[in-house]
């Protein structure tokens, strides 16, 4: 299921996640720091949702209390959250 998800506190504004079936099949961040974010793009492809929350959550981006990587699972959480109700 793909699914936009507007990030809070970070330089990226949304986050574009496909997951399915608790799999991540593809991630686009849009703005923030763009050859980290790729990299993370493709890193966390293919794997399972809750390996890659398991490694992403709550990490901090300087003096902030979140950053895109935390903000992806927030975003893969809410995708997840909407699959299970169709």
């Amino acid at each position: 299921m793909k699914h936009i998800y507007k990030t809070k506190g970070t330089c990226s504004t949304h986050i574009l996640v496909d997951v399915e079936k608790g799999k991540v099949n593809e991630v686009e961040f849009v703005g923030g720091c763009n050859g980290n974010l790729q990299g993370i793009c493709k890193l966390v492809e293919g794997m399972t949702t809750q390996d890659v929350c398991e490694r992403l959550e709550g990490i901090h981006c300087g003096k902030r209390d979140t950053s895109c990587p935390d903000q992806l699972c927030k975003a893969i959480e809410e995708a997840l959250s909407l699959e299970s109700t169709k």
